[in-house]
C-alpha cells in the first residue's frame, strides 16, 4: 500500500529532467511514482526534448503536454512547463556534444530559474521543494534563493556517485587528474571493496580533466554535497556498502529501480524517436516456454552515445558468424549523423529472416517478451535496470561514461552478463565466441540462474516491505517534516 501525503503538507515539488533520454526516463516515472502518493509535480522539460517526444507520438499533441492523458486518466496532479536549453530546437546536441553541454553548464539555468520564479510566485499548493538532476550545476543556489528543500535525483548506480562524490580522494591518490595516473587497484573509496582503474568512468579514466563535461561533474558534484536529500536509482540490497558508507555523510535515499509499473506504456511516452513494433517477427520465434530460453539477441547501444564504425562492422560480422536470431535497434545516427548506412556491404541481405534492423523500437517491450533471451547493450543504466526486471542477461560492450563502471556491476559484481571485449577492438570472431556462449554454454546458463535472482531482489524492493518502498515512504516523511518545520 503506498503512503499517502496528508493534504496539509502537500508537498509540490519542480522537477526538473536532464535533457537526455537516460534521464528522461527515470525523470518522468519518479514523477508519476510521487504524485500517485499525493505530491504535486511541476515538470519541467526543455524544448528540445518536448519536440522531440511529441513529433513522434501521438501521446501528446506539440501544443500539449505529454502528462495530459495520464492526468485525465489517473487524476494524477502533474503540471508541465518547457524552456530553452539555450540551442535552437533543431540544432544536433549529439553531433555537436560539447557545445550542447557548454549551454546546459552556462545558459540552462537563467532559463530555469525564470521557470521557477513564475511557478514559485503563482502555484496553488505553494511549492516547497526543487527536484533536479544531479548532474545539474545549478539546483542548490536557486533552491536556496526562493527558499526551497533541495532534492537531488540521482539517475545511475550509487557507486557511480560515490566515485565521483570522492573525486578529491582519487586526484590525491594518483589515479585522476595526474600525468602519471596510477594503473592499481583503487581501495581507498568509503564503502567500495575495490575497483580496477578500466572500472572508472571514462570521464574518471581522461587525462585532460579541463573539458566541458569535467567542469560540469566537479560543479555538480560540489553542489549535491548541500542537498537536503539524494533520491538514488538503485536498490539498497545490490549495493549496500556503497550505499551505506554514503549515509554516513548525505541523506542518501535507494528508491529503484524507479519504474512506473503500474501504467501501461500507452498512457505516456518518453521516446524521442518512433517506435518500431517487432512483436509478430518475435512471436514467430522459439519462445521461453517452447526452449529452455528465448533465442533471439536484442541489440542496443542506447539513445546517445556513438559507436566507432569499425567497431559496428565486426559486430554486425559477429552477427552473421553466430547465426543467432536478432533484433538490431539502429539509430540512424549511430557513428554520426554523417554517416547513416554505417553497416557492411551485403549485411541487410545475408541476415534474411535472421534478424530485424530496425531504427529504434520499446525496450521494455521487446525485453518482456518471451522469444528474447539475450541484449547486447551499451551497459546504460536504465538498460541495465530493465534486463535485469525482465531476466534478460547481457553483452556487454560499453561506450562512454558511466558504461564501464555500469559493465564492472554487471559482470564482476553480479554476475549477470559477459563482458564482450576483452582486447583494444572487438572482433567479430569474438563477438560470435560471446554470443554463443551466452546462448548455449555454461558461462550462459550461470548468468541466467543470477540474473533470476538478482530480478527477485528488485523485485522485493518495491514490494510493500520492501527496502525501496520503505525508503520512499521514509523520504516523504522526512519532506513532510521539514515542510513543517517552514511554515
Amino acid at each position: 500500500m503506498k503512503e499517502m501525503v496528508d493534504a496539509r503538507e502537500k508537498p509540490h515539488a519542480i522537477l526538473v529532467s536532464y535533457p537526455l533520454q537516460g534521464h528522461v526516463n527515470p525523470s518522468v516515472h519518479l514523477a508519476i511514482n510521487l504524485a500517485s502518493r499525493g505530491f504535486t509535480i511541476t515538470f519541467i522539460n526543455t524544448h528540445s526534448i518536448h519536440h522531440q517526444i511529441t513529433s513522434t507520438s501521438s501521446a501528446a499533441d506539440g501544443e500539449g503536454d505529454i502528462f495530459s492523458e495520464l492526468r485525465q486518466s489517473h487524476g494524477l496532479d502533474i503540471r508541465y512547463a518547457t524552456v530553452s536549453d539555450g540551442l535552437p530546437v533543431g540544432f544536433d546536441r549529439s553531433l555537436h556534444h560539447d557545445q550542447f553541454m557548454a549551454a546546459l553548464l552556462h545558459v540552462f539555468s537563467a532559463h530555469v530559474e525564470e521557470a521557477i520564479e513564475k511557478i514559485v510566485r503563482h502555484s496553488q499548493p505553494a511549492v516547497n521543494c526543487l527536484i533536479a538532476d544531479t548532474y545539474f550545476v545549478w539546483p542548490g543556489k536557486l533552491a536556496k534563493k526562493y527558499g526551497l528543500l533541495y532534492v537531488s535525483f540521482w539517475t545511475e548506480a550509487a557507486l557511480i556517485f560515490t566515485l565521483y562524490y570522492h573525486m578529491d580522494l582519487l586526484r590525491l591518490n594518483g589515479h585522476f587528474g595526474c600525468v602519471d595516473t596510477r594503473e592499481d587497484e583503487i581501495k581507498y573509496i568509503p564503502g567500495v571493496e575495490s575497483i580496477e582503474p578500466k572500472d572508472l568512468t571514462s570521464f574518471l579514466q581522461e587525462t585532460d580533466t579541463t573539458t566541458v563535461c569535467h567542469q560540469i561533474i566537479y560543479k555538480a558534484f560540489m553542489d549535491a554535497k548541500t542537498a537536503d536529500f539524494v533520491l538514488c536509482n538503485t536498490v539498497q540490497e545490490l549495493e549496500h556498502e556503497t550505499i551505506s558508507a554514503l549515509q554516513q555523510k548525505i541523506p542518501f535515499f535507494a528508491v529503484g529501480p524507479v519504474f512506473s509499473t503500474g501504467f501501461t506504456r500507452t498512457t505516456i511516452t518518453t521516446s524521442l524517436w518512433a517506435e518500431s513494433d517487432c512483436s509478430r517477427w518475435l512471436d514467430s520465434k522459439p519462445h521461453a516456454h517452447g526452449s529452455p530460453h528465448g533465442s533471439v539477441l536484442y541489440v542496443s547501444f542506447g539513445s546517445y552515445a556513438h559507436v566507432a564504425k569499425g567497431d559496428l562492422i565486426e559486430i554486425a560480422k559477429g552477427l552473421l558468424l553466430s547465426k543467432v536470431d536478432f533484433i538490431w535497434a539502429l539509430r540512424p545516427d549511430i557513428v554520426s549523423s554523417d554517416d547513416q548506412t554505417p553497416l557492411p556491404d551485403g549485411f541487410i541481405e545475408e541476415t534474411g529472416e535472421h534478424g530485424v534492423i530496425i531504427p529504434w523500437c520499446c525496450q521494455t517491450q521487446v525485453l518482456a517478451h518471451p522469444a528474447v533471451g539475450g541484449f547486447l547493450t551499451h551497459c546504460g543504466w536504465n538498460s541495465v535496470l530493465e534486463s535485469i526486471w525482465f531476466q534478460v542477461p547481457m553483452l556487454c560492450f560499453p561506450l562512454y561514461t558511466d558504461q564501464f563502471t555500469n559493465r564492472k556491476l554487471v559482470v564482476d559484481d553480479w554476475k549477470i552478463g559477459i563482458n564482450l571485449c576483452d582486447k583494444v577492438r572487438v572482433t567479430s570472431v569474438e563477438v560470435a565466441e560471446k554470443i554463443n556462449q551466452l546462448k548455449e554454454g555454461t558461462i550462459g546458463d550461470e548468468v541466467r540462474v543470477s540474473i533470476k535472482n538478482v530480478k527477485s531482489t528488485s523485485e522485493k524492493a518495491l514490494a510493500s516491505e520492501g527496502s525501496s518502498e520503505m525508503n520512499i515512504g521514509r523520504f516523504i516523511r522526512k519532506i513532510e517534516g521539514r515542510i513543517r518545520e517552514n511554515r
